[in-house]
């Protein structure tokens, strides 16, 4: 196993190496004078010189290989450039929304793995009785439905309708409890913090809040899951060993528990692995939808006003969770099939 693991991550460095060749390469399509703004750490920079005089001082013109070496130096010392969307450097940018879409992500991932494994079991289970007929019909409405055109529907029922789950991240009072010195921010999740805190009135306005956008990425990837554990199961269902279980006289409850769940959840582990970084890709419209200030907004705002620095910013740093996200389901393949480590 510890061999296994040494093996992936002496591979992350060539990995990581290839995503910055990538990000590179794309920002090659670029002007020099484009360029500056992903260099630059304050707006005053661009007032107090002409772009020529930039250009030289972060050497622009200068061959690829040297900018590159360049521009892996300001990568590493957290330099992305100046956000004119936000107002701020990129990587401040970053750190700021990305709490608010880590949060949505988490409240949406639990109820779409667990959720989606226990109804796409049960499917496999009672494969074409009439139950399965229906969340078969219920996985195929919700996987071919646009994410916006369901979050604008969730958001005119709930909202428009009922009332009930506003849009944004917060109400008005809510956010002047948060804004304010008395609460303390330890992790930009304003669910957590609002408990660490004890404010237990912001909590709970936060969920409100968060009902909404979740309920939209839960349905949209809860029938992927779905769809995926129960033909995955009914693949299993017809091995040679479930039959040699079944032949021994185990209770159907062991053999599904033990001898086809298990086996079956290799190619899920890949999906919602990949799944995960799905959830924080498609927040950028989602977060658009429902007003919501994560980094997925952020994005969004930042390609509308053609702010460079920040879309190349989030396009690294979504490389860089897809990375780790990789390397976290390769380790996952290893525990639940010890067949992987020896491969």
């Amino acid at each position: 196993m510890v061999n296994y693991i040494i093996r992936r991550l002496l591979l992350l460095p060539l990995v990581i190496f290839g995503v910055t060749i990538m990000i590179f390469g794309l920002m090659q399509l670029l002007s020099p004078y484009q360029l500056v703004s992903t260099y630059i750490r304050s707006p005053e920079e661009l007032r107090n010189q002409d772009l020529d005089a930039l250009v030289k001082k972060y050497h622009l013109d200068d061959p690829f290989y040297i900018r590159y070496g360049r521009w892996l130096n300001n990568l590493a010392h957290g330099n992305l450039g100046w956000s004119e969307s936000a107002n701020m450097t990129v990587n401040e940018a970053i750190a700021s929304r990305f709490p608010a879409t880590l949060e949505l992500v988490l409240f949406a991932v639990i109820p779409v793995v667990f959720g989606g494994i226990l109804l796409g079991s049960f499917c496999a289970v009672h494969h074409n009785d009439p139950y399965d007929h229906a969340a078969r019909i219920f996985a195929i409405v919700g996987w071919s439905l646009p994410d916006f055109v369901f979050g604008l529907i969730v958001l005119m029922f709930f909202y428009g309708v009922l009332g009930w789950f506003p849009p944004g991240r917060l109400s008005t009072w809510a956010d002047q409890i948060v804004m304010s010195k008395a609460f303390i921010r330890y992790t930009g999740m304003n669910t957590v913090d609002a408990i660490l805190n004890g404010n237990w009135a912001v909590f709970w306005d936060a969920i409100r809040h968060l009902i909404a956008p979740t309920i939209t990425l839960a349905y949209l990837w809860w029938a992927f899951i779905m769809r995926i554990t129960r033909s995955s199961m009914l693949d299993v269902f017809n091995k040679d060993y479930v039959t040699t279980a079944r032949a021994k006289g185990l209770p159907e409850s062991v053999v599904i528990k033990k001898h086809v769940r298990r086996n079956a959840l290799i190619p899920v582990a890949t999906v919602a692995g990949l799944m995960v970084l799905g959830l924080l890709g498609g927040v950028v419209i989602i977060e658009s939808v429902f007003d919501y200030k994560g980094i997925g907004l952020l994005t969004a705002t930042a390609a509308q006003q053609l702010d460079y620095p920040t879309v190349l910013g989030t396009t690294m740093f979504y490389g860089m969770l897809l990375v780790i996200i990789n390397l976290v389901v390769d380790i996952l393949y290893a525990f639940i099939d010890p067949r992987v480590r020896l491969e």
